[in-house]
């Protein structure tokens, strides 16, 4: 009955890191979608990048115990974070701009709930 309290509560753990996840996710998306690059990491700008470091390293440490408790409970990894560091590195000189591409991401969110 212990293990199944603790699995219980890392569930529940699990789903809010999830949401915290989703909501800074969100916020970094509408301010990219507002015209700051970088997010994407599309450009090599040193100082773009250095600017973005503790956005993105919150969404590291998010993501990590994220997978930690999944794996704990013996659930795939977590799409979304997966999908986000999929979507970021250099691009074609062609491809959709990063502001362009947020809206897409947050249009994609908002239909999925």
């Amino acid at each position: 009955m212990a293990k199944a309290d603790r699995l219980d509560r890392l569930d529940i753990r699990r789903i809010e890191l999830e949401a915290e996840y989703r909501a800074a996710l969100i916020a970094a998306l509408r301010v990219t979608a507002a015209g700051k690059w970088g997010l994407f990491n599309h450009t090599a700008d040193r100082k773009t990048q250095a600017a973005l470091a503790p956005v993105l390293d919150e969404l590291a440490e998010l993501g990590d115990a994220i997978d930690k408790a999944r794996e704990t409970l013996c659930l795939p990894e977590f799409e979304l974070q997966r999908e986000f560091l999929a979507a970021r590195g250099p691009v074609s000189a062609d491809a959709v701009g990063e502001p362009k591409q947020a809206q897409a991401w947050l249009a994609r969110l908002e239909a999925d709930g």
